[in-house]
């Protein structure tokens, strides 16, 4: 086993041994809900999670040698303390969007720390939190890292970009070879979920009064950020399924918010009724989201309207989930019309 430094502790707060690192420390919650001194960790906390409400990723210079003992209860207990504020508030949307925030942030000290050019001790910790958190056996090979194609397969499910198709890939003998980047976003998906399972498994604590204001705000903000969407029978499953996948404030692919998008535009919605719907996504951002619709819709980017991908295509995508209503159509927009 790899021993936890300050570092460590300070990039991956989530992992287990962080968290025993925290009770060797002595610290109990009452303390931080009573004692003055420690209120800035509260504070932090609660700016961590309206960051990532935002679509933000938290920013914090782990680099910084000068303070880097003095901030280092403050780094790792803000994420603790956030987890806890998150839990009595109990808005979804808030976990799911704080917990792909605290992936990506966790992305770019874990695509450093794979390269591991200055530091050998860091790229090995990399590999151990793959084999450890993904079960997947990464090994460097020049300037790439390889990973087995079943362990890429497992994982690549999760895209519908043509980049990560395996016909698409440089494979040899079995293995895929990806780029530090590559190696890193390909656990987004499951690194979200596992700090999402951890939040969510973790026991509601008591309430102290100094969090009661802080949780109200963060309830009020979750609230705004929660749309629900009443689905209709007329829709096909592909598309009831994407607005199901963005009311449980999950993430819905690139393919997916296309077909999405172009379908509401051609059943004759306007953006202006079809945005909200995006709310829940836990990277939603109102002005890029207008950006994408208008751009679907034809009224930026060269004027070009584009239409609803083929039966064909999204099942391509893995977005198909087919009833026998769907039978003899090839487009979604056909569902529920007359069919020869």
């Amino acid at each position: 086993m790899i021993s936890f430094g300050h570092d460590e502790i300070v990039k991956y707060p989530f992992l287990a041994e962080a968290g025993q690192y925290l009770k060797d420390q002595g610290f109990t919650l009452e303390q931080f809900a009573t004692d003055p001194d420690l209120q800035i960790i509260v504070d932090r906390a609660y700016e961590r999670i309206e960051s990532a409400s935002q679509g933000n990723i938290y920013n914090y210079k782990v680099d910084d040698s000068s303070n880097k003992d003095s901030s280092l209860p403050l780094e790792v207990f803000s994420f603790l303390i956030a987890i806890i504020l998150l839990k009595l508030a109990g808005m979804n949307t808030l976990v799911s969007r704080f917990s792909l925030a605290e992936a990506r942030r966790a992305e770019r000290f874990l695509e450093k720390d794979l390269v591991g050019k200055s530091n050998k001790t860091n790229e090995e910790f990399a590999t151990k939190i793959f084999l450890d958190l993904f079960s997947i056996k990464i090994k460097k090979n020049g300037d790439y890292f390889t990973i087995p194609i079943a362990d890429y397969l497992k994982h690549a499910v999760h895209f519908h970009e043509l980049e990560w198709k395996l016909i698409n890939r440089h494979v040899e003998n079995g293995m895929v070879f990806l780029t530090p980047h590559e190696s890193v976003r390909l656990t987004r998906k499951q690194l979200g979920n596992y700090i999402g399972t951890r939040i969510r498994s973790a026991q509601t604590p008591e309430s102290f009064q100094v969090f009661e204001e802080k949780v109200a705000k963060l309830v009020k903000m979750g609230k705004k950020l929660t749309v629900t969407t009443t689905i209709s029978t007329e829709f096909p499953p592909c598309i009831k399924h994407a607005i199901e996948v963005l009311n449980n404030g999950e993430n819905l692919s690139h393919s997916g918010r296309f077909m999405l998008g172009t379908f509401l535009l051609g059943r004759g919605q306007t953006i202006e009724q079809i945005a909200p719907l995006f709310k829940n996504a836990p990277d939603y951002k109102e002005r890029t989201t207008l950006y994408q619709l208008k751009q679907l819709a034809g009224e930026t980017g060269g004027n070009t309207k584009y239409v609803c991908p083929s039966c064909d295509k999204i099942k391509s995508n893995d977005l198909c989930f087919a009833i026998p209503e769907c039978d003899n159509i090839i487009n979604p927009m056909q569902f529920g019309k007359k069919r020869l």
